[in-house]
């Protein structure tokens, strides 16, 4: 396959590493084409969230051998240090890597969310999925993973069907809302700010209506997408250049933005903080990288949490859902499997049009010949005869070679495929070949009695 699978994620590398290898959507498809070249690969995908950064990649194809993916892990890991301009010792030190079945198998664990932060939560599958139709407008998918990621589609979603890994999932949203319950003993009485307007934040805000809240102001850098989520919960729509005023009334500040830079700095917080007569705050930071400045965790009365420090939380729920994981595995050993059976089904297929295009030709020249000959009138039956004796002896001359060196290299198991392939009764000779062998080893053979002589 040539396929690697080359990642940094939160079991690996902390929120500050993370958000270093994050990659901006807006520049994907350019960071996508550049990688193309820069890192000599014929395919690439990236997936860029908030827990992880992983490349998908079809190494380029080479005549004299094949492809060493190590030497392709080590370009890989170059192109993701000049590009974020981090060390590349730093990058070496917190990445993994996998290779063809390997590779493969990580995909589609990763989509079914078995190894995500939450077990089982599913908004990274439909995250691979836009990293893929990402890669196909940036014109960076070819045939292998064009076939790939579709399989692994289909068997994250057997993953989800056939097994209770899924089941009522407790997502990163869900376990910020949970430690809002842990600071403030009445949801109902208090007011909640949500920065951005994406699925994490929409699943926040079902979250925190779910739990009493009655008072969600949803901030957006559009202000159209901020009211089309806010009328879903009854909430307040606003900009993000309203933040400052808003912060003043909130008690609890959730936030998971694609900004590149914060948009939460300390100032604007200290700010709001004296206005509210120190009120405490909760912060919950969920991007990567971060939204709100990490400098803000040094003012008093305020609770910042990073999506790192909700691992507690989340490991309570891994927990109960893990006796699923070995029902998983087994569905993705299968999907692994069946997909190595397919390409090998190509190969055969490839193997056979090549024989046959090879057999037509020698059908085609042979006949070119005899028609020639007809027409400078020879005989019919000399002519087809030649023509028959120069076929059988062109079809058989390359397996009769390959055959032979079989046979004089000792490669039983090759002689006896070729009986299976070819369906050939050798009755009595090979009987006779087999009691030559047995006889021939038995004479090579001291006797108990002749050692030492």
């Amino acid at each position: 396959m040539g396929l690697l699978a080359l990642g940094i994620n939160h079991k690996s590398a902390n929120v500050a590493l993370r958000e270093q290898v994050a990659f901006d959507p807006a520049t994907m498809p350019a960071a996508l084409q550049k990688g193309l070249v820069e890192a000599s690969l014929s395919e690439l995908a990236v997936l860029s969230t908030c827990n992880r950064t992983e490349i998908f990649a079809v190494a380029n194809t080479v005549d004299d051998g094949p492809v060493d993916l190590s030497l392709v892990e080590r370009q890989a890991l170059m192109w993701l240090s000049d590009y974020h301009e981090i060390s590349l010792a730093e990058l070496e030190q917190c990445s993994y890597c996998h290779y063809d079945q390997s590779a493969l198998r990580h995909m589609i664990v990763v989509s079914s969310g078995l190894d995500s932060m939450v077990l089982g939560e599913p908004q990274i599958f439909g995250q691979m999925k836009s990293a893929f139709a990402v890669a196909q407008e940036a014109e960076t998918v070819g045939s292998e993973l064009a076939r790939i990621f579709p399989h692994v589609f289909s068997v994250a979603k057997k993953v989800r069907t056939d097994t209770a890994i899924g089941k009522n999932p407790v997502s990163v949203a869900y376990a910020a809302v949970n430690l809002s319950r842990h600071i403030f003993s009445d949801l109902s009485e208090n007011s909640a700010l949500l920065i951005g307007a994406g699925e994490t934040i929409e699943l926040v805000a079902r979250h925190l209506a779910e739990g009493g809240v009655k008072n969600i102001v949803v901030a957006n850098r559009t202000l159209g997408r901020a009211k089309e989520l806010a009328q879903k919960f009854d909430a307040e729509a606003v900009l993000l250049a309203d933040i400052p005023d808003q912060l003043v009334n909130a008690d609890i500040v959730i936030s998971s933005t694609a900004s590149q830079l914060p948009i939460l700095g300390k100032g604007a917080v200290e700010s709001a903080l004296k206005q509210r007569k120190h009120r405490p705050m909760l912060m919950i930071d969920i991007a990567v990288p971060r939204d709100i400045e990490a400098q803000v965790d040094e003012l008093n009365d305020v609770y910042l949490y990073t999506v790192d420090d909700l691992t507690e939380i989340i490991d309570e729920n891994r927990r109960s859902r893990e006796s699923e994981v070995l029902k998983a595995d087994v569905i993705i050993d299968e999907g692994v499997q069946d997909y190595l059976d397919r390409l090998r089904s190509l190969d055969a297929v490839s193997t056979l049009t090549t024989f046959r295009r090879n057999a037509e030709d020698i059908r085609n020249s042979e006949l070119e010949k005899a028609l020639k000959q007809l027409d400078k009138g020879e005989s019919a039956d000399r002519v087809l005869s030649q023509m028959a004796r120069n076929l059988t002896s062109k079809l058989i001359h390359s397996p009769s070679i390959a055959i032979k060196k079989a046979g004089a290299a000792g490669r039983e198991d090759l002689i006896s495929w070729t009986h299976d392939l070819f369906d050939l009764e050798v009755g009595e000779t090979r009987s006779q070949h087999q009691h030559f062998t047995q006889e021939n080893h038995r004479m090579k053979t001291p006797k108990k009695s002749d050692v030492g002589q």
